[in-house]
């Protein structure tokens, strides 16, 4: 009997956490609360670690990549890597990485250990996110000049530098 009630007690515990088991694809396309291709960006004004900031319509006219990541996240730790090289390999692109839901000690502790060089811009919540995205990150869009999303890469699969390149040379897909 006392292991039944301890097992009923650590499914107890466990079930919040079962709650919060990944999402699939379809079910993120079901939600309708995610942006997606053809979408146009919504308002928004983040201030990056070097002191600029920077709003939607900063980024009219050119083309340009939004990043969300947490440096805590497995995926995004294996993307940003790449997201450094495109950065470096193209400097004419804006690039705007968005942390969601972490704060910038921990974001420039990381930066330093893996010698990044692209601005970031530290959010302690997900505001700026949820106006994208509901859930899942690394999220990549590449906005167009117009301002309408032409390519979105999550964590399924995770986009390569070559992939990157092929998308910001295709504006649409």
């Amino acid at each position: 009997m006392k292991k039944q009630a301890i097992s009923r007690f650590i499914l107890f515990l466990l079930f919040p956490f079962l709650l919060c088991s990944c999402i699939t694809e379809e079910e993120e396309i079901l939600s309708g609360a995610d942006l997606g291709v053809g979408d146009k960006i919504p308002a928004f004004t983040i201030t990056l670690n070097t002191g600029r900031t920077i709003s939607d319509q900063d980024l009219k006219g050119q083309l340009s990549l939004i990043v969300f990541f947490n440096t805590g996240c497995k995926d995004c730790q294996k993307e940003l890597p790449v997201i450094q090289r495109f950065y470096t390999s193209f400097p004419e692109y804006p690039i705007l990485c968005i942390s969601r839901a972490e704060m910038d000690a921990s974001i420039e502790s990381y930066w330093k250990e893996n010698h990044f060089t692209l601005p970031y811009s530290a959010q302690r919540d997900k505001t700026i996110f949820e106006k994208f995205a509901s859930h899942t990150i690394p999220r990549i869009y590449i906005v167009s000049p117009e301002g309408i999303i032409t390519h979105i890469f999550t964590d399924n699969p995770l986009a390569d530098f070559d992939t990157l390149v092929k998308a910001v040379q295709t504006p649409e897909e």
